[in-house]
């Protein structure tokens, strides 16, 4: 994950928060889950700028979108208990999702500041945009 191709993720996905009126905390992480690059929008919470950069090293640590992680870690999921696991680094909200290079997970977007839908659709159009 190079910082102009975060850059061209965090574009995208800012665009998207921007038409549907949501101001958001976008973060890349590369394929160790260390930030590349962030971006907390103006308006953004600022409580949410540690969520996102938790949503993409979750995303990449797993490989998983973090909407998909939060289903099977409900109560008799098997994922169960994960959010408690590496040091409190897990979030299991939607916003999360790992980016792929042919075929292999290289890094992750994570997104917050918004509806659980809200920060899905943002890192869904930033991940059409690596």
């Amino acid at each position: 994950m190079t910082l102009a191709e975060a850059r061209k993720v965090i574009a995208a996905a800012e665009k998207k928060a921007a038409e549907i009126g949501q101001p958001m905390n976008i973060a890349v992480a590369d394929e160790g889950g260390n930030i590349v690059a962030h971006v907390r929008m103006d308006g953004a919470w600022l409580g949410s700028i540690d969520i996102s950069q938790k949503k993409a090293y979750t995303s990449r640590a797993f490989d998983i979108t973090t909407k998909d992680l939060a289903t099977h870690s409900q109560s008799g999921g098997q994922f169960f208990g994960i959010h408690a696991s590496n040091d409190g680094r897990i979030m299991i909200f939607a916003g999360g999702i790992p980016l792929k290079k042919a075929g292999k997970v290289v890094g992750a977007i994570g997104v917050s500041g918004g509806s659980g839908d809200q920060d899905h659709a943002v890192a869904e159009a930033g991940a059409a945009a690596f």
